[in-house]
């Protein structure tokens, strides 16, 4: 396989170009100074045929008027041509030397003209000059095209060639921001994605690192107490129901570490679902489909759960698993703290082309000082493998929106979690609108 260098693909079509641009201009310049002379010349025969002619009419002819004429180097003459009616002009050769030649109309009827030779060996012999010039300054100009080609190359590559040189050193433990003090600023947008890419890698290697370590710790933490537990009951004889004491202890610590295994598979599930091929949905009626499904969930709570949009339609092209993910986190996080006969509010609305999803709870609220998209942070008595907002912050990520988890700020106690699908591939507005009028579903 040939890998081409974009370097000498930029610097030999800038030579290719700029040399055929000189190589014109040089001809057309040479053509053109070729054609002023030659038109020079031919204006002096006409003017000197016109002079004869008005001479031979005004019976003026002289011999020293007409040696005006013939002293300036031209061969005079009056020929009879039977085909010919107009002006004529003809260039030659003729013993190495250049001529031109007019045939000028003196007597029309009886065909005759006036036949004007001069010889034009001087303007050859500057337009050979002014060629063998042009021809040196081509080449000058050639030289200097390639140097400023090679040059201009570097130059322009330099950027490139430092971004590059940058992210060939980068690795998951040397991650390091592009410096844009240094780039033009046609290269500050790939700089910025570039480093919001790096970013990116950091929060995910340390998200995975922390992953891997609190799953070690979380899972440690049961196994310990379930062998104290059992080495303690085994000390000596105890009655049966300290034994079924045990056992019970042991399976709510196998239910709970379950729980996380659990999580932690869909963790990987998770990375397999960012491959998965976009579906066309009316979101609208999706969520409320969904809002069906959380009502029976939170049923038992008898939590009232109303849906309201503010469109009557809004279709999506989007991966559906990834959605889902942030949705029921965010739904089950606020069924789980809402307390009972209390109310959850699922709003969608559209904003220009983009879908604002927002879920409002009565409950608890949260510590707006904890990074709660980390894995194993939990808030609340409420038991959890800690997980749930981490896998809802990788799906987000995955599909292009923004997530967020604040406090309530209308003097309520609860929490307000928002989905914002923003700068999405997947996401575009198939249909027009129907309506911008709030719908209660």
């Amino acid at each position: 396989m040939n890998f081409k260098s974009i370097y000498k693909q930029f610097y030999q079509k800038l030579i290719i170009a700029t040399s055929l641009f000189i190589i014109t201009l040089s001809f057309l310049f040479y053509g053109y100074t070729k054609a002023t002379i030659y038109e020079g010349i031919k204006e002096s025969l006409f003017n000197d045929a016109k002079i004869i002619y008005q001479i031979s009419v005004n019976n003026e002819q002289t011999e020293d008027n007409f040696n005006i004429i013939t002293n300036s180097g031209i061969i005079v003459d009056i020929v009879t041509i039977d085909d010919l009616t107009e002006v004529k002009y003809k260039d030659y050769r003729q013993d190495d030397k250049y001529y031109i030649e007019i045939l000028y109309p003196f007597d029309v009827k009886n065909h005759k003209f006036i036949k004007i030779i001069k010889n034009v060996d001087y303007a050859i012999s500057m337009l050979n000059k002014i060629f063998n010039n042009v021809i040196l300054l081509s080449i000058g100009g050639l030289i200097m095209v390639v140097l400023y080609a090679f040059t201009v190359s570097k130059t322009l590559l330099r950027p490139i060639i430092q971004i590059t040189d940058k992210l060939s050193n980068m690795n998951e433990n040397y991650l390091t921001k592009i410096d844009k003090n240094g780039l033009p600023i046609e290269f500050h947008p790939l700089a910025n994605s570039i480093n919001k890419l790096t970013n990116r890698i950091q929060t995910f290697v340390m998200f995975k690192k922390e992953l891997f370590v609190g799953a070690a710790h979380e899972l440690k933490t049961p196994l310990a107490v379930m062998k104290l537990k059992n080495e303690v009951t085994l000390m000596k004889q105890r009655e049966p129901e300290k034994y079924q004491e045990t056992l019970k202890l042991n399976i709510q610590q196998i239910n709970d570490m379950n729980k996380m295994i659990s999580s932690i598979l869909d963790i990987g599930r998770q990375e397999g679902a960012q491959f998965e091929k976009a579906e066309e949905l009316d979101l609208v009626q999706y969520m409320k489909r969904k809002a069906n499904d959380f009502r029976m969930l939170s049923a038992e709570k008898k939590i009232t759960i109303t849906y309201y949009a503010s469109v009557n339609n809004f279709y999506t092209s989007i991966q559906p698993t990834l959605f889902n993910q942030i949705l029921q986190n965010f739904m089950q996080n606020a069924i789980k703290f809402t307390p009972i006969d209390k109310s959850i509010a699922i709003v969608l609305d559209r904003i220009n082309d983009r879908a604002v999803l927002t879920i409002t709870d009565e409950g608890i609220g949260i510590d707006e000082s904890m990074d709660l998209f980390a894995p194993f942070k939990r808030f609340g008595e409420e038991s959890g493998a800690g997980l749930g907002l981490f896998l809802a912050k990788n799906a987000a990520d995955a599909l292009g929106a923004n997530i967020t988890l604040k406090n309530r700020t209308d003097g309520k106690k609860g929490t307000v979690a928002k989905i914002e699908l923003l700068n999405n591939p997947h996401l575009k507005n198939l249909t027009k609108l129907k309506t911008d009028s709030r719908v209660l579903f």
